[in-house]
């Protein structure tokens, strides 16, 4: 994951010093970072957790893609084809980890597995001492149940704004890194994960932060 070019860094810096100099206090904060398919959200989140943690907090980026359902219950439903929308994820259940991770304390949960197409039960961990979470995903700030409820959770929202075109041209190449032909590539970015991000924007709630995702490498 590189992040040679982001733009605005003093709009970056100032967030993280922002979140950074956030009190102490029992239980955990967490931020929301939400965004488009393939906007530079997982590359924002990681780029404020390592500022916060070089100011002397102890903060994890914690990804919403573990919730991905499996693909044997997206095709028993005949979802295989929407994967990446609302409703081809556990949406329950990383609410559900979102209340164990406010609560504070050590919290497992799952990563998603991206070269196998699969999310790995178990494969992340946030340490009892971890006092700040960057969570990521398309919908922390999307205004349909039962995701709507994640908004009174967040302390702090960022929305990355990432124009359509920049969108279009990071999804074909993500799928062509996954050996897609280009003609296979556009299908993908064009008939699902342009659509999803779509939906996102209709349906977006209001975040106390904007960035600009253009030069973000994802």
């Amino acid at each position: 994951m590189n992040t040679p070019d982001m733009v605005f860094p003093s709009e970056v810096a100032d967030l993280s010093r922002r979140v950074a100099e956030l009190p102490r206090k029992e239980g955990r904060w967490l931020i929301a970072v939400a965004g488009g398919p393939a906007g530079g959200k997982s590359v924002l989140a990681h780029v404020i957790t390592g500022a916060v943690n070089a100011a002397g907090r102890t903060a994890r980026a914690i990804p919403m893609d573990g919730f991905h359902l499996d693909n044997d219950i997206l095709d028993a439903r005949g979802l295989r084809a929407r994967k990446g929308a609302p409703e081809t994820f556990d949406a329950d259940g990383f609410i559900h980890l979102m209340h164990r991770l406010k609560a504070g304390g050590e919290v497992i949960y799952p990563l998603f597995d991206r070269s196998r197409d699969l999310a790995v039960a178990g494969a992340g961990v946030i340490e009892a001492d971890c006092d700040v979470a960057i969570v990521e995903g398309n919908y922390l700030l999307f205004d349909e149940a039962p995701w709507s409820s994640l908004g009174k959770l967040w302390d702090l929202s960022v929305w990355l704004d990432t124009p359509e075109e920049e969108l279009r041209n990071r999804l074909v190449q993500r799928w062509l890194d996954h050996d897609h032909t280009p003609e296979e590539a556009l299908a993908r970015a064009e008939s699902n994960d342009l659509p999803n991000a779509h939906r996102i924007l209709a349906a977006r709630l209001p975040a106390d932060v904007t960035i600009s995702a253009v030069g973000v490498d994802t």
